[in-house]
């Protein structure tokens, strides 16, 4: 697997938050980040969850030569949280299933 590609990703993953205005200019409360429910469901939205925690920890592990996971499954969570939205949020969905099957490639 390659940081480079998962850097990427991350990057492409970024801009369409971004364009598609999830990406927010102020982050939550520390003790929204310190939930343990998967995707933090409990405290944050799912863009939220992408944009405070997967992706600074992911650009964390590639900066700092830890290894990435190697299995994830993003996608499936971000095709049921965007039901009804299917066609406006299908790159955001997209790219986060190439997310997983490039870090479950390994």
């Amino acid at each position: 697997m390659s940081t480079q590609k998962t850097a990427q990703i991350l990057v492409q993953l970024r801009n369409e938050l971004i364009a598609h205005e999830l990406w927010e200019s102020t982050p939550p409360a520390p003790e929204a980040l310190q939930s343990n429910q998967p995707f933090a469901v409990d405290t944050l939205d799912f863009h939220q969850w992408l944009q405070f925690i997967m992706i600074p920890e992911l650009e964390h592990r590639i900066a700092h030569g830890i290894a990435l996971p190697s299995k994830i499954a993003v996608s499936p969570m971000a095709f049921e949280v965007w039901r009804g939205k299917w066609k406006e949020r299908r790159e955001l969905i997209a790219l986060l299933k190439q997310l997983d099957d490039h870090l479950s490639d390994s």
